[in-house]
């Protein structure tokens, strides 16, 4: 079985770093001539397929807006999810799912069981419960193959708080709670027989300021190095050509996610978009 963190760092080396976003909003979908209905998710999340394929490695559903619209909207996800992997895309799943014992359990096996209606490549977590509240799907991701990126500094101002505390007690006691989860994240990924890049990654946002995060995102020097799924480009308002100065020596290993930026450009400019965009991130 080849890891999840094997598999990511193939794609990298073979598209580059761009990761495409599937967010059907539905502005966009009128602005694509489509409805804000099931139908019109499938079809807009089968072009966004279509026209990454061969162009870049990684596409990212963001599951609330297939959400919002109940089963038939699962459905339309299902059909995405299962023709991106076929095209041979890595497929992360950004569900943002948390919780404890057996509830997040069921949740890592919704998304990363293999022949699963909703099976994805990865899938975004929650660990502000503390990592070990995720250990169910850190298990699921190296029986399976498959991978997990765990919410650490996100992009978003609002978080700051919370992520900047101080943990008061325990092994991380001192670090912030963000810097803490990188550590807890990292410790997992020593046990990774993956080359390269680890299976196990965090979410560091490209607007985050991880100096006063207390971040450091350089290797470990022991094991693969951990991956990063990196929001906060484009309308958020990093630059893409920003990556290397961003992460320093993780540049190589973080994955540059662009939704609106791309999706923007319509249906027929979505190609021309997205090879745009990875040639500007670079390999």
């Amino acid at each position: 079985m080849i890891g999840f963190g094997t598999r990511l760092e193939h794609a990298i080396d073979g598209h580059g770093r761009l990761c495409v976003g599937i967010d059907p909003h539905p502005y966009l979908l009128g602005q694509w001539g489509l409805g804000d209905d099931a139908a019109g998710l499938r079809d807009f999340g089968l072009r966004v397929v279509e026209a990454s394929a061969g162009r870049a490695g990684i596409v990212k559903p963001q599951v609330a807006f297939f959400e919002r619209h109940g089963s038939a909207g699962f459905a339309a996800l299902e059909e995405v999810l299962r023709v991106a992997r076929a095209a041979g895309l890595i497929v992360i799943a950004d569900a943002k799912r948390g919780d404890v014992g057996s509830s997040v359990e069921a949740y890592g096996q919704a998304w990363l069981t293999p022949g699963s209606p909703l099976e994805a490549d990865a899938m975004t977590v929650s660990a502000f419960q503390g990592v070990g509240s995720i250990k169910a799907p850190l298990d699921l991701a190296a029986q399976h193959g498959k991978g997990l990126f765990v919410l650490a500094a996100t992009s978003n101002p609002e978080a700051a708080a919370i992520q900047t505390a101080v943990i008061g007690s325990g092994a991380r006691s001192g670090l912030t709670v963000a810097a803490g989860i990188v550590a807890d994240v990292t410790d997992w990924n020593l046990g990774d027989p993956s080359a390269r890049i680890a299976s196990v990654g965090v979410v560091l946002g490209a607007t985050v300021d991880f100096a006063a995060y207390g971040i450091d995102t350089a290797p470990a020097g022991a094991g693969p190095g951990t991956p990063i799924l990196a929001p906060g480009f484009g309308h958020q308002g990093a630059r893409f050509d920003q990556v290397d100065a961003i992460y320093g020596t993780a540049a190589s290993r973080t994955i540059v996610a662009a939704s609106r930026s791309i999706l923007s450009a319509g249906p027929s400019g979505l190609a021309a978009a997205i090879t745009s965009h990875a040639n500007e991130v670079g390999a």
